[in-house]
């Protein structure tokens, strides 16, 4: 068949409006999987291969790519939490599975709930743990080796649904340093430009593609022309594709990314990561979630946090004042937000992603374009019409 011939029809999580229908091909798609399991991941044919995700989430594709290389691929269907908190953990050791994949919110979660694996389990042939979905905090790349087992590398990867890969991820014979991820991927022309289009090192800006890859999309679904493909990728820097994360550029050729670019805040023009303000948050033992977006008020925009906190807590002024102070000290004044709100639950893509950008159309009153692409639309609910955000 052609190079390009479709192999898959992936559909993007929805984060950032209607979901879009991706078309990718067999050739480009199968060649960076090898070279990211082989090459970054160290993936060979003796490997257990685990990724804890659902077939709705590009990381099924992914693994199944593992068969090129002739590793042993691990699936799981149920609650990763049942019977037992350590469920993921065990079934890996009883397998032996080497390379554990898993989010960034499935390793948090642990932490947060004190999970102490290394003092159960030997994880024997466990060697490396990856981690995607959203940004990996420092303190969880600490907890993976205190709490996991100490020998393993930490790789946390980025990428996306977009190109069914990583523009960054992990590469066995670089160091690993808390918060970042290790490398651009190989062949990759992966920098960061400000807004004028030049490329910067260790300040923040756009996550572009300067070059083409193998593992661009063939097109979207029914669009002949490629407009909407050409929309979605490359107005914002003619002929770069532009990924949609805020993210730095090291020195070292690390990379740190803060969320996504289109839901960064920006009080006083000072331009905020959403990520600087969950890894501050989250620490934080009442508070189980969080979701913070920016919200247009008195000619500039304010910082709104909504909370969800743990079963018995409530949102009185005492926790308010800590969390702020927390945010004053260990971030900046800026990142303090203006309002503290208590929510139940948080409005999540069918593939568990968290949306932000549903947040801020429903307290600025827009309607929300991608509720269809929501497990749970109803929770917007809860954010609507509150008096404190009038």
């Amino acid at each position: 068949m052609p190079f390009d011939h479709p192999v898959y029809i992936l559909f993007s999580s929805g984060t950032t409006g209607k979901p879009k229908c991706i078309v990718h091909g067999a050739g480009g798609t199968l060649l960076q999987h090898l070279k990211e399991h082989r090459l970054h991941c160290d993936l060979r044919r003796e490997d257990r291969l685990f990724y804890f995700t659902t077939c709705g989430w590009m990381m099924w594709n992914w693994m199944v790519s593992g068969l090129a290389t002739g590793a042993t691929l691990v699936l799981f269907d149920g609650n990763p939490m049942y019977p037992r908190i350590e469920s993921l953990w065990e079934m890996a050791d009883r397998i032996g599975v080497t390379i554990f994949g898993t989010s960034a919110k499935y390793l948090s979660a642990q932490a947060k709930a004190g999970v102490r694996v290394n003092e159960k389990l030997p994880l024997k042939r466990l060697r490396t743990v990856l981690s995607t979905g959203s940004p990996l905090a420092p303190e969880t790349f600490d907890f993976v080796l205190d709490a996991i087992h100490a020998g393993v590398q930490i790789s946390s990867i980025s990428g996306g649904t977009d190109i069914v890969s990583c523009f960054a991820l992990g590469n066995p014979v670089l160091p690993v340093r808390r918060g970042q991820l290790q490398c651009r991927g190989l062949g990759m022309a992966v920098e960061v430009f400000n807004e004028a289009g030049a490329a910067v090192r260790n300040r923040p800006g756009e996550l572009v593609c300067t070059r083409p890859f193998p593992a661009m999309p063939v097109g979207f679904w029914n669009d002949a022309d490629g407009r909407r493909f050409r929309a979605a990728y490359f107005e914002r820097f003619a002929g770069v594709w532009t990924h949609g994360d805020w993210t730095v550029l090291t020195d070292d050729g690390a990379l740190i990314i803060s969320g996504r670019s289109d839901a960064v805040l920006n009080p006083g023009g000072v331009r905020i990561g959403t990520a600087e303000i969950y890894r501050q948050v989250e620490r934080l033992p009442e508070i189980r979630e969080s979701i913070c977006v920016g919200q247009h008020y008195d000619d500039d925009v304010r910082v709104v946090l909504f909370v969800v906190l743990e079963a018995g807590v409530q949102l009185d002024e005492p926790l308010q004042q800590t969390i702020r102070d927390t945010l004053r000290r260990n971030a900046s004044p800026r990142h303090v937000p203006a309002q503290i709100l208590q929510v139940d639950d948080i409005p999540r893509t069918r593939s568990g992603k968290i949306s932000e950008l549903a947040v801020r159309d429903t307290i600025e009153g827009r309607p929300v374009a991608n509720t269809t692409a929501l497990a749970n639309p109803a929770v917007l609910d809860q954010y609507r019409g509150r008096p404190e955000l009038a």
